[in-house]
């Protein structure tokens, strides 16, 4: 019971109030506060689990999930998390669904949403569209809760979008907090967010994207490498810099490999996409210029080839 009331106090300290009826987008979005109360949550139900303690928030009620990239690991992870909370699942397949006869995402939103408590939605692969969409199925069941179509709204929670990937870097975080013994030990320490080779085609840029934003926030030396040609979105590193400038951290990018590495006390290896590339493909779905999107994968996975030492 110590241990429970623990948790009860440090939230207590903690501002995230707006949280309640709130999204998940984009964790650079979040204060600190807010962070520190999801990872202690997140602790909080670990805790609860391993001593078998009802984690039931629901005794009824939907998460739907909808991913439009390939996903393993954050589609179990998210089903794992609604099941934990008390919800059912539902997968929303769009080529089985009525968006596939022309539906409009303000109607299959409301739709999905009556008994539904939480949207999970990936949708990274192309650039300037997936965190749009994200934003566009969250205004419309708001609109739908306002206009007493719903009689709640659902939380979206942003499970991968072009820009970030909130729900894998927190992860990640939370794992570092308890390697390192706490948040503030975090401060100080270094981390090597490398691209690496993969002999398949280009991956999204939101696990990088998403590492150099959220670290930052913790006072960590934020080191960001890759071959010359694969850049990430240049407003996310200037939020990288800005949080660094805040927490007394600091965040450089390089073209070494082995420099990152060095002296690095956390080392993290990733493939992605070059950003051109990803803004081209882009351009190519919105023509949809299926060969082009296919010979572009081709020059991408060339492109990866003459890279095979990282």
């Amino acid at each position: 019971m110590k241990r429970s009331q623990d948790y009860i106090d440090r939230l207590n300290r903690l501002d995230f109030k707006e949280m309640y009826n709130n999204d998940f987008f984009l964790t650079w979005e979040k204060s600190e506060d807010k962070l520190e109360a999801v990872f202690t949550v997140a602790d909080a139900l670990r805790y609860m689990r391993e001593n078998n303690i009802s984690t039931k928030v629901f005794e009824s009620g939907l998460g739907i999930s909808l991913f439009r990239d390939n996903s393993t690991r954050t589609r179990f992870s998210f089903a794992s998390a609604c099941n934990l909370l008390g919800l059912e699942v539902q997968d929303l397949d769009e080529g089985k669904s009525q968006v596939a006869h022309g539906e409009t995402v303000r109607e299959t939103a409301n739709m999905i949403s009556f008994m539904a408590d939480v949207i999970g939605i990936r949708d990274d692969m192309y650039i300037g569209k997936g965190n749009t969409y994200m934003h566009e199925v969250s205004d419309s069941v708001k609109q739908g809760n306002e206009d007493g179509i719903l009689e709640q709204r659902p939380t979206l929670v942003n499970l991968q979008c072009d820009i970030d990937h909130p729900t894998q870097a927190m992860a990640d975080a939370l794992h570092l907090i308890h390697e390192f013994g706490g948040i503030e030990n975090l401060k100080g320490k270094k981390i090597a967010m490398t691209w690496a080779y993969s002999p398949s085609y280009g991956k999204p840029l939101s696990v990088p994207q998403g590492i150099i934003g959220l670290m930052t926030r913790f006072g960590m030396d934020v080191v960001l490498a890759h071959p010359e040609g694969y850049e990430v979105m240049p407003e996310v590193e200037e939020v990288a810099k800005e949080n660094a400038r805040r927490s007394g951290g600091s965040f450089t990018r390089t073209n070494s490999m082995q420099e990152a590495f060095k002296d690095a006390d956390v080392v993290y290896p990733k493939s992605w996409a070059p950003f051109a590339a990803m803004e081209k493909r882009t351009d190519l779905y919105g023509k949809g210029d299926t060969a082009g999107i296919d010979a572009l994968e081709k020059e991408l996975l060339a492109q990866n080839a003459s890279h095979k030492d990282w």
